[in-house]
């Protein structure tokens, strides 16, 4: 298995942190963290049902998950930066 396949393993709403560094990937510095924490959740779980590796469902979801995954999508943009 070379490194290039770590990133098609799958994951689910426990791995706030790939769901955090896949919404950084695709948006890049289009959202800083002031707009990052200003997202809907609507859309913030919209985007994340549509990330390839993500197997989990919008029924899973929770405002938690949601907060946590804002929180990690802003550390992950500040250590870009």
């Amino acid at each position: 298995m070379s490194f290039k396949d770590f990133n098609d393993f799958p994951f689910g709403w426990a791995d706030h942190e790939d769901i955090a560094i896949a919404l950084y990937d695709r948006f890049g510095d289009e959202f800083g963290q002031d707009k990052i924490y200003r997202i809907r959740f609507t859309d913030l779980l919209d985007w994340i049902v549509e990330i390839p590796q993500f197997t989990g469902t919008r029924e899973q979801s929770s405002e938690e998950h949601l907060e946590q995954i804002q929180a990690k999508w802003v550390y992950e943009w500040r250590e870009n930066q």
